[in-house]
């Protein structure tokens, strides 16, 4: 039950912030967006060193001076594999402006659906890492929790919520229903824990690479924070508030690792 629940609540943290569309009135403030997305990027980069690189290099502790290699090979190619996934698959990115004119209302809304697949596709390493670092725990592994691997599950669900919220929201003007725009933002959300359940069910035979696929996981992350969130909290005027965000999220997601792990 604390697995289910642990790979759930990123999940919830995604359904919580699509909801907004229920309680909230037009689309998010750019100032609030801003300090939402600094947010989950100081989140998301806290978790990436301290639930999954530092973890990682301690399990290779056995390679002596030679223990960054699995941290370092692994978060290269976490790093090219959503390089790849972000050249081959189509989508939108964040910044991208709003269409005008006429035909706005319709090319709104096809970027609305290309900023649902965007988030999914970059909701996949966080899946993974949840999985991974579960898995580790279940097996026993010394420098992963069950604890530990629940604070980046918190974590990870802090950061979803305002991603929820930036999906659903701009739906709304976009023509589509309530409940719609919050079934779009749900689903964005799906592949978290199917992705951590498959991480887990494989866990036995994963547990040799285990600290490449931590390091993976913190690669593939870090890219959607430096590619996604961090230009667009910084962009135009108040960037400051994207900073103070950022400096927010990787202290409490510091703060969650260090007294749960």
């Amino acid at each position: 039950m604390n697995i289910f629940m642990g790979i759930m609540v990123p999940f919830l943290g995604t359904a919580a912030g699509a909801a907004g569309v229920f309680f909230l009135k037009g689309e998010i403030n750019s100032l609030t967006q801003k300090l939402l997305l600094g947010f989950a990027s100081g989140v998301m980069v806290a978790a990436s060193v301290w639930s999954l690189l530092i973890p990682a290099m301690e399990m290779s502790e056995g390679m002596g001076k030679l223990a960054f290699i699995p941290a370092a090979a692994g978060f290269l190619a976490g790093i090219l594999f959503l390089l790849l996934m972000d050249h081959c698959v189509p989508h939108l990115h964040l910044d991208q402006e709003e269409p005008e004119g006429p035909e706005k209302p319709r090319k709104s809304l096809a970027k609305s659906t290309m900023l649902v697949l965007a988030v999914t596709m970059h909701n996949i390493p966080e899946g993974m890492a949840v999985g991974v670092v579960y898995a580790g725990a279940v097996a026993g592994n010394m420098e992963i929790s069950i604890a530990g691997a629940m604070a980046l599950s918190v974590g990870i669900a802090i950061q979803n919520f305002p991603e929820g919220a930036i999906i659903s929201m701009p739906l709304i003007g976009s023509g589509i229903g309530k409940w719609k725009a919050f079934l779009y933002g749900v689903l964005s959300g799906v592949v978290e824990p199917i992705g951590a359940f498959l991480m887990i069910l494989f866990a036995s035979r994963l547990m040799p690479a285990l600290p490449y696929l931590l390091s993976f996981a913190a690669g593939a992350m870090i890219f959607v924070v430096v590619e996604e969130l961090i230009p667009e909290s910084s962009q135009g005027e108040h960037s400051n508030l994207g900073t103070i965000g950022f400096a927010a999220g990787f202290v409490i997601m510091m703060i969650l690792d260090v007294a749960l792990g």
